[in-house]
């Protein structure tokens, strides 16, 4: 195979890689701010939405004709799958043992086959299967020695398996919906109409005393930057890549690499927050990149079928 089929083939992966380091800084800002989380899950979708509008225009004035009311109904309830997710995944990790949040939210391979299948017909082979196993196996190896059960955490343990599986769901949409004619035509409305079911939730919250009646934590400056810095860095760059890659990619492949994400958090986390991952991260990162490795050397059999 020439150089450049190489270099070309590779390119979805290598942003896939670089979306997933992206999608992985959002626990750090998470840990970082003092901000409802409700509210949080709100301001990093609108703010997304607002940054990438101007390419929304541009594409919608462009491809006026490929673009209606029909495309705008089906970014409903991706919006709202991402949406709940966020609020799910972030309330979910207050009220359980970061170890017991990450070990179920990490479990998205193994719902994805079963959506893909039944909304796409979208098979995976053996050497996927193989792969997934072994990054779950990883993932397991992860969490498994600081999992704690205690009927005191099913609160938070439920809120963390729901936030799986709308997170499974949305990415299943992205696959579904990777007919638009571009990106920008998808993933705006999604920030948007997911950030405005955020706020919808919030003010809900606050009426009924759920939610901190404050739109920021005390230091309004460090908050603002940490909000701006969650909507561009793990939404703008993470989650709209890893819709472009559910455009190009698999399915079960796009949610293989994801799983790189606690990988890159546990380096990020020593760096700035103090926190030395555990002798089980290193095991678990080596198992979760063959898992990928391997996925990724099943492509070109898929590709000729």
């Amino acid at each position: 195979m020439p150089l450049v089929g190489r270099e070309t083939m590779l390119l979805p992966y290598l942003m896939l890689v670089f979306g997933v380091f992206a999608g992985s800084t959002s626990v750090i800002f998470l840990k970082l701010s003092e901000t409802d989380p409700v509210l949080l899950s709100a301001y990093r979708l609108l703010v997304a939405g607002v940054v990438l509008l101007p390419w929304f225009i541009r594409d919608f004035w462009r491809r006026r004709s490929d673009f209606g009311w029909r495309h705008l109904r089906r970014t409903f309830w991706p919006a709202f799958f991402l949406g709940v997710h966020f609020i799910t995944w972030m309330i979910g990790a207050r009220f359980t043992p970061a170890a017991n949040s990450t070990l179920i939210v990490m479990m998205v391979p193994i719902v994805m086959p079963f959506l893909m299948w039944y909304l796409m017909r979208e098979v995976i082979n053996r050497r996927e299967i193989f792969g997934t196993l072994l990054s779950i196996i990883g993932v397991i190896l992860l969490g498994a020695a600081d999992y704690r059960f205690n009927p005191q955490y099913a609160f938070g343990d439920a809120l963390s398996f729901g936030s799986m599986i709308l997170l499974a769901l949305y990415m299943a949409c992205g696959r579904m919906n990777r007919d638009f004619a571009s990106l920008y035509l998808y993933v705006v409305p999604v920030y948007l109409i997911g950030g405005i079911i955020c706020l919808i939730v919030a003010a809900a919250g606050i009426a009924t005393g759920l939610v901190a009646p404050y739109p920021v934590g005390a230091d309004a400056g460090r908050e603002i930057l940490l909000i701006l810095s969650m909507g561009l860095v793990p939404t703008v760059f993470g989650h709209s890549i890893i819709n472009y890659s559910l455009r190009l990619l698999r399915g079960q492949t796009v949610a293989i690499f994801s799983l790189g994400q606690f990988i890159f958090a546990g380096i990020l986390g020593a760096m700035i927050l103090g926190e030395i991952p555990s002798g089980e991260f290193y095991g678990a990162s080596l198992l979760t990149v063959a898992g990928a490795i391997i996925v990724i050397r099943a492509i070109p059999a898929q590709i000729k079928s």
